[in-house]
């Protein structure tokens, strides 16, 4: 699944990114990279996804979401 189909109050594991070089370098320098956990603080229609991880409050547009892909954590 991607990152925009996850629910608020959600966490989850990157499991990949995938795009274009500059995608991927600009995504993995904030901090988004395979194997890091984010929780889904706020996920709006047509807004940007805002996440928590590793103890930083990031926003993801809805384009660059459909690169990341992760898997949900079941607590």
């Amino acid at each position: 699944m991607v990152l925009s189909e996850l629910k608020a109050n959600t966490e989850a594991v990157v499991s990949g990114i995938s795009g274009d070089a500059r995608f991927v370098s600009r995504i993995t320098s904030i901090g988004l990279t395979p194997g890091c956990r984010v929780q889904v603080i706020k996920n709006d229609k047509n807004r940007p996804v805002l996440l928590y991880s590793r103890d930083t409050m990031i926003a993801v547009n809805r384009k660059e979401c459909a690169g990341i892909k992760v898997t949900e954590v079941r607590k």
